[in-house]
């Protein structure tokens, strides 16, 4: 029995959009599962209501809002929260989709670099035009650290530039290493199970507990990472606001 971890990435077109040229517009299962987030982030938010003592919906709706601002605060300031919206969505966005994704036979999203890398760069030119527009030249004192000195201060600034321009780059790999090894895990250590179940019968299905219980305690710690990775998106989001907010702190 063959186990291809690799198959739940695929992208599948559902139907064809449109052409332009010789390229095929199409709508994907990536793009349904998009909307699938949005739908149910819209739901959480319009149908959570106003009650003085809130339901469930409402309760995760204020909680998710109050632990995204209280995270802005700590990390840029109070100035930091006319960025809220940005946040909430990406925050929003990345846990609702690794949650579905984790379900049985549906796509997770983040698992694509394209997805992840096309979030890191709305966050990178967020913060170099935002820096740029609010502080001007004063912006680029990020990338001179005070009190260093002067003989190393030409090789403490390239580090400063290039990891600066490499943000984008660890920002997106992390979000999506993490969810393609979680799920490949839990893919080969769940195929473990079903091989040795039809390849040994009754011996192979007592044999197959150790890999279901493994399967069982990955299936958990990937509930944990999928908030997880979307609270470090959001956190990492937050600290390079902080610098083209406070340039220079």
């Amino acid at each position: 029995m063959k186990i291809d971890p690799i198959h739940q990435f695929n992208i599948e077109p559902l139907f064809t959009l449109g052409h332009i040229g010789n390229h095929t517009i199409a709508f994907t299962n990536s793009s349904l599962y998009m909307l699938v987030a949005v739908a149910i982030i819209s739901i959480l938010m319009l149908a959570s209501g106003t009650q003085l003592v809130p339901g469930r919906l409402q309760s995760v709706a204020e909680i998710s809002y109050e632990f995204v601002a209280s995270t802005i605060r700590s990390t840029a300031g109070s100035e930091g929260m006319k960025f809220f919206p940005l946040i909430f969505s990406l925050f929003m966005f990345i846990c609702v989709s690794n949650l579905v994704g984790i379900i049985p036979y549906t796509f997770t999203i983040s698992s694509h670099l394209i997805v992840t890398a096309a979030l890191a760069l709305l966050v990178f030119f967020t913060v170099l035009i935002y820096g740029v527009a609010k502080n001007g030249l004063k912006f680029f004192s990020i990338f001179v650290p005070h009190g260093v000195p002067g003989y190393i201060l030409p090789l403490v600034m390239f580090i400063e530039i290039l990891s600066f321009f490499l943000r984008p780059v660890s920002h997106s790999v992390r979000l999506f290493a993490n969810m393609l090894a979680g799920h490949i895990a839990l893919k080969v250590f769940a195929g473990f199970v079903a091989m040795l179940g039809f390849s040994l019968g009754a011996l192979g299905w007592i044999g197959g507990v150790l890999p279901l219980a493994l399967t069982v305690a990955l299936y958990a710690l990937e509930i944990l990472v999928a908030f997880l990775q979307a609270y470090v998106f959001a956190i990492l989001t937050c600290i390079y606001l902080n610098d083209a907010i406070h340039p220079g702190h």
